[in-house]
């Protein structure tokens, strides 16, 4: 499916302005990685872009994100990408566990973009400057951005096998270039 195509079935089932931006930093993230490991950008990025596509109809779980998945399966994407969709959510680890890099990815820029993007918000440089010890310090203030799992922001990083202030700073930089897309210019 082309990228189109997503940006199609995300307008369908998602209204919600800050829950596209989202999408689009997960989606960048994603793809950032996708270039450095040398992987297919046009699977990865839909990962990146699709997997909370289901969200704002089915927040609750397990709908989300199975409700999606049988949507994606209709519309003829790619098993591999249902996968890694399905495999994002921890109560879907015993049927879908996190094994392929795709799969560990997606988990690992999930929570970490939607926390990126809440830093820069409350930084008049937004992005420019937004450094992994920065990043760090907000982590330890439980009040700040008070719904992404820090958890998971760790437990991301150890799966994929990156240090977390370097994965901090890489998707730092790879959400840059869409800084104005999501509101951050």
């Amino acid at each position: 499916m082309a990228r189109a195509d997503d940006l199609a079935l995300i307008d369908e089932y998602v209204k919600n302005i800050a829950l596209k931006r989202h999408m689009l930093a997960v989606e960048a993230t994603v793809l950032g990685y996708a270039r450095k490991f040398g992987e297919n950008e046009q699977i990865w990025g839909s990962v990146g872009l699709l997997h909370d596509f289901d969200y704002e109809r089915w927040p609750n779980p397990p709908d989300h994100p199975l409700q999606g998945s049988a949507i994606l399966r209709q519309k003829n994407y790619p098993e591999e990408v249902i996968y890694a969709i399905l495999s994002h959510a921890d109560y879907l680890s015993e049927s879908h566990p996190r094994r392929s890099r795709l799969d560990k990815t997606l988990y690992a820029c999930d929570e970490l973009s939607g926390f990126l993007v809440a830093c820069a918000l409350v930084r008049p440089e937004r992005l420019v400057g937004l450094s992994a010890k920065s990043v760090r310090k907000k982590m330890k203030q439980v009040s700040f951005a008070a719904a992404v799992n820090r958890d998971d922001i760790i437990r991301g990083a150890q799966e994929l096998g990156v240090e977390l202030d370097e994965h901090i700073d890489f998707c730092v930089q790879s959400l840059q270039p869409i800084a104005a897309e999501l509101g951050l210019a």
